[in-house]
C-alpha cells in the first residue's frame, strides 16, 4: 500500500508541539537546577568522612539510580497522596520526581569529580589553616565543577528525554501533545517525526554551549 507523506499535518501541528516543547525544556532547566544543588550537597556527602552523612548520601543514590524514573513518579504522584491525604498537582509531582532523579546522578558526578582532584589540595588547604568545609568550598569544588561540565551536559541532554514520562500524569509536553495530535489526524509517521525533529533541535544547541564551554575553560587553565 502506498504512503503519502502529508507536510500539511506537520504545519499545522507545530504551534501544538512548540507549547509541549517550551514545556518540556522549562521541566528540564528547573528539574536539572534543583538537581544539581541536591547532587552538589549530596556528592559531597558521598565523600565524607562521617559515616552517617556518607551511609544517608548513599542510601539516596543507591535508590534512586536503583528504581526507573517512571516508578519514582508513580510513588510521588500517586503514593504519596494516600499518605498526605490530598492529591500533588501533577507539575508538582514531575518536577519533585525529575529533580531527585537528577540529583541522584549529579551526585554520582560531583563525587567522581571530587576524586578526580589531587589530594595533596586539600591537604595543602588544611595546612594553610582552612577548615575541611572551606577547602571544599573554595579549592575543590569550583576545580571539580571545571571537570564535570561535560557529563552535566550529558545529565541534561538525558534528563530532556526522560522527561517524556511525565506524559503518563496528563503533564501535556511534547510527547503528550504527540499522542493528542497523532489521536486527532492519524498521521504517526509525520507526528512522531517532527517530535523528534524538535527533540534533536532543542539538544543540539546544548551539545553545542557544552562543548564552547568545555574548550573556554580549558583555555582558561
Amino acid at each position: 500500500m502506498d504512503y503519502t507523506w502529508n507536510w500539511d499535518v506537520i504545519f499545522r501541528s507545530l504551534p501544538m508541539l512548540a507549547q509541549g516543547a517550551w514545556l518540556t525544556v522549562r521541566l528540564t532547566c528547573i528539574s536539572v537546577g534543583v538537581g544539581i544543588l541536591i547532587g552538589t550537597f549530596v556528592g559531597m556527602g558521598r565523600v565524607s568522612q562521617k559515616k552517617i552523612i556518607f551511609g544517608i548520601c548513599s542510601a539516596y543514590v543507591h535508590f534512586i539510580r536503583g528504581t526507573p524514573l517512571l516508578v519514582q513518579l508513580y510513588l510521588i504522584y500517586f503514593a504519596l497522596p494516600a499518605i498526605l491525604g490530598f492529591p500533588v498537582p501533577p507539575i508538582t509531582a514531575a518536577i519533585t520526581a525529575m529533580s531527585m532523579n537528577s540529583g541522584a546522578y549529579v551526585a554520582e558526578i560531583v563525587r567522581a569529580g571530587i576524586q578526580s582532584i589531587d589530594r595533596g589540595q586539600m591537604e595543602a588547604a588544611r595546612s594553610l589553616g582552612m577548615t575541611y568545609q572551606e577547602a571544599m568550598t573554595y579549592i575543590i569544588i569550583p576545580q571539580t565543577f571545571k571537570r564535570i561540565i561535560p557529563p552535566l551536559g550529558n545529565e541534561f541532554i538525558a534528563m530532556l528525554k526522560d522527561s517524556s514520562l511525565v506524559s503518563v500524569i496528563a503533564l501535556e509536553e511534547l510527547v503528550r501533545k504527540g499522542y493528542i495530535i497523532m489521536g486527532r489526524t492519524f498521521k504517526s509517521f509525520e507526528v512522531w517525526t517532527a517530535v523528534a525533529l524538535l527533540f534533536l533541535l532543542i539538544t543540539l544547541p546544548v551539545s553545542a554551549l557544552v562543548n564552547y564551554t568545555e574548550r573556554r575553560l580549558k583555555a582558561g587553565d
